[in-house]
């Protein structure tokens, strides 16, 4: 029996099942972009495009995982009606008030009054000054970074740890698994945490034998820092050298510019209650000796909300901020983000502001660090400059690592997302929404310092692109869609 035929026509029909299936499966509640990516994979390379669906074509955390989230959630709502979080200031836009209602329905946490924010634009600064700030500590310490090392740079920073853990005040820290597993320093500073009696644990761990697996690609991506309920750090930046001691960077002569901020008021308590759900995510601890009802009065008179988000929760909180704003805008939008790969709503949220007649900047790094998402990036720029947005490139061998939005005069959103498919569909992201015309100044501030450095991407300088180049960006964007 000659069994080749069978075994050409059972492929036949394997081939067939598949993309009927995924035909069936793959667009339901998912954009269409995303969609379309998948479906081509698999159309065109069937048996690797299953494997990688099946591998990473889920972008949500795991059921229980998810669960805990909206268990948070609820506590947080109802811990929220009885507090009072300072005095909100006057005559705040009206469309501004929708925007902070649908945060809090989508991510629990309140606006709140009464806060002070500073900004600290150096790099070596802002870990010095959270080195500070944690030697101060007298009831506990909560770290959590994207990025953990101990290295000369941060060498400060964990020498407060330890000096605050020798006092018997209790440490406690989280840091992504897979993004700091394979990075130098990684055994170094588990062993300094263990050393200094810090109760550590991974966030989002990829860990099959012992149970602990979801989509690998997911990540943590937040960074922040609250000492005693009272002081709290958030921002673009991971605890780390500017270079993340990485071979390739150091050879490339890389570093990394970020944007962080110091906090003090009530919105400590948001910060807080972010770490403590992460913390109770993968401890499965409740903190319960915690208060989560002292709200400070701040040094400053600050309206701020604290906005998670991520694959825990059911839309694209991030996401909807940021088009909420950028619809919001009625003068000035400018944008400071290291992958800016926007989905067709905020492409079309982008041009429709510079069609009202909005001047809309956008800051990106002349070079990358990521080469997919680099080249995903520039597949945007023709259409971003046809519209009116001005784009600066910010010279190598900097990283432009900051991630900022402000709107306006009295508006500015700082934190952890990026303006990508990535930081929208994939990343644990925190975000901090400020109202204040003085914070807005100091923000802008910065941003001028960007604009001093960088130089202006033209649209007929960008129309001399080599083929090749567009060939490898289009490419590019095309991968970005799969998630």
């Amino acid at each position: 029996m000659d069994w080749t035929w069978w075994v050409l026509a059972l492929g036949v029909v394997v081939d067939i099942v598949i993309r009927i299936a995924a035909i069936i499966i793959i667009p339901r509640n998912r954009r269409p972009t995303a969609a379309m990516a998948w479906l081509l994979a698999i159309f065109f390379i069937p048996y690797v495009g299953v494997v990688l669906f099946l591998l990473i074509g889920n972008p949500r955390l795991p059921r229980a995982r998810r669960r805990k989230q909206d268990q948070i959630n609820e506590y947080i709502a109802e811990t929220s009606d009885q507090l009072h979080f300072g005095t909100l200031r006057p005559n705040a836009p009206e469309w501004l008030r929708s925007v902070v209602a649908m945060n809090q329905e989508l991510g629990a946490l309140p606006i709140s009054g009464d806060n002070g924010v500073h900004l600290i634009s150096d790099y070596q600064e802002s870990l010095d000054a959270m080195a500070d700030s944690i030697r101060e500590a007298t009831e506990y310490v909560h770290v959590e970074f994207y990025i953990l090392q101990s290295d000369a740079s941060t060498d400060n920073f964990f020498r407060a740890l330890e000096e605050v853990a020798a006092r018997g005040i209790p440490v406690r820290v989280l840091f992504d698994h897979w993004a700091n597993r394979w990075k130098p320093r990684y055994r170094a500073t588990i062993k300094r945490l263990d050393a200094m009696g810090a109760d550590w644990h991974l966030m989002l761990p990829m860990q099959p034998f012992k149970g602990r697996i979801q989509r690998p690609d997911l990540r943590n991506h937040r960074k922040l820092l609250v000492i005693d309920g009272k002081v709290g750090y958030l921002g673009s930046q991971n605890v780390t050298d500017s270079t993340y001691n990485l071979p390739k960077n150091i050879k490339r002569g890389l570093h990394w510019v970020d944007l962080m901020v110091r906090v003090d008021g009530p919105i400590v308590l948001a910060l807080n209650a972010i770490f403590l759900s992460d913390w109770y995510s993968e401890s499965d601890e409740i903190l319960s000796e915690i208060d989560m009802t002292s709200a400070a009065t701040g040094s400053g008179d600050l309206d701020c909300q604290i906005v998670p988000s991520g694959p825990g929760f059911e839309v694209e909180n991030n996401l909807r901020l940021f088009l909420a704003l950028v619809y919001g805008a009625q003068d000035k939008i400018m944008i400071v983000s290291p992958y800016f790969v926007p989905d067709e709503a905020l492409l079309l949220a982008v041009s429709a502001a510079c069609d009202r007649g909005v001047q809309v900047e956008l800051f990106v790094s002349e070079e990358g660090d990521q080469a997919v998402v680099y080249h995903a990036q520039r597949s945007y720029y023709e259409a971003l400059l046809r519209a009116g947005v001005r784009i600066w490139m910010y010279p190598k061998p900097y990283i432009l690592h900051t991630k900022s939005l402000t709107v306006d005069h009295e508006i500015a959103v700082i934190g952890s997302s990026n303006m990508d498919m990535r930081s929208f569909g994939l990343n644990l992201e925190i975000s901090m929404l400020v109202r204040g015309e003085e914070f807005v100044a100091e923000v802008r501030a910065v941003e001028d310092q960007y604009r001093d450095l960088s130089r202006e991407l033209t649209l007929e300088e960008w129309m001399q692109q080599p083929l090749r180049s567009t060939v490898l960006d289009n490419l590019a964007r095309l991968s970005s869609a799969l998630q």
